[in-house]
């Protein structure tokens, strides 16, 4: 997929590029630069010296040296002041000027840091943010592997608001297995005399079914069946009016992925997969419970991921880089392929 956030050590990222959070003169800073410096050798210090210093929001590329990737990418990230004084802006720059920097040297992935979060004291909520609208407009124009590197969840955070809404709407929805079983165990016999009645419906149904199918036309019947999914997704994405590169990158889809997709009519996706694209064509729930509904799968209140998923859609927030931010925070599956 296009978009992932991962738990690694940036300095282990096997990439074309590793964006840097440099400091503005040419020495070894803290934190991820330090770290970089390390680990690329003392040839990556003198690459450094010959650009000289360089302005906040500017970036530039030297080799990587010892490190398991082509280039790095360095980036002058800005010291929060309180936001008074245009950070944010130069914030955005930084992964701008990084990424061009990346496309112009023909680079296909890319690992970066949560820039300015560490000893410049930017908000990490803020950051994040400023982050997912850059990946997203980036990858909306071109086609590239971003990583999005964390040690851990303490090193990113969600805005507040969205994290506390996400766990009020969990907690609203979700069916518990303990509270299932816990149902069971108070009243057996209304469950048994339900379980009865589903079967004897089960049964009549299945009879109806049987009566109205004639013998030996299994073939005929079979034929009546619904469009599948790679039929009922592309004629979605037909009734758009868009390019099919639009609904894949939206769908955090790799080019490659949905060339497969396009010429297998019985192509079965995974959930996540699915899933994604219906937020790609910014489908509502009933609409994305038909088009998943296609490929096997279903959202129900038992599942975390399903929850989720279910309320940026009903926010009406489809971007796929910030749910797939909200997912990582729920150790959850991304979505994409």
């Amino acid at each position: 997929m296009p978009f992932m956030v991962v738990r690694n050590d940036i300095t282990k990222m096997s990439v074309d590029a590793i964006v840097n959070t440099a400091n503005p003169r040419p020495v070894v800073g803290f934190g991820v630069d330090s770290a970089i410096h390390e680990k690329a050798g003392s040839g990556l210090l003198e690459a450094r010296r010959e650009i000289g210093d360089m302005e906040m929001g500017t970036a530039a590329i030297t080799p990587a040296f010892d490190l398991p990737a082509k280039y790095v990418i360095h980036t002058v990230g800005p010291v929060w002041l309180g936001g008074s004084y245009g950070e944010e802006n130069l914030l955005l720059s930084c992964y701008v000027n990084a990424l061009e920097l990346a496309v112009q040297h023909g680079c296909g992935s890319v690992a970066c840091p949560l820039i300015s979060t560490g000893t410049y004291g930017f908000p990490k909520d803020l950051a994040l943010q400023i982050a997912i609208h850059a990946f997203s407009k980036f990858l909306m124009e071109h086609e590239m592997q971003i990583y999005l590197v964390v040690f851990d969840h303490t090193s990113y955070k969600l805005s507040e608001k969205l994290f506390q809404s996400v766990v009020s709407y969990i907690d609203e929805h979700y069916v518990h297995q303990y509270e299932r079983a816990a149902y069971e165990m108070a009243a057996p016999g209304r469950i048994r005399q339900r379980r009865d009645m589903d079967l004897r419906e089960a049964s009549r149904t299945s009879s109806s079914t049987r009566a109205s199918v004639p013998a030996g036309d299994l073939e005929s019947f079979l034929r009546r069946q619904d469009a599948g999914f790679t039929e009922t997704l592309l004629r979605l994405i037909d009734e758009t009016g868009k390019k099919d590169s639009e609904i894949y990158k939206k769908a955090n889809i790799s080019k490659q992925h949905f060339s497969k997709i396009r010429n297998n009519p019985e192509y079965k996706p995974t959930k996540a997969t699915a899933i994604a694209f219906a937020i790609a064509l910014e489908l509502d729930v009933k609409q994305t419970e038909d088009l998943i509904g296609r490929a096997g799968y279903a959202l129900t209140n038992s599942s975390i991921f399903d929850l989720i998923i279910r309320y940026f859609i009903e926010c009406g927030n489809y971007n796929v880089v910030e749910i797939n931010i909200a997912l990582y925070e729920f150790d959850q599956t991304l979505l994409g392929a």
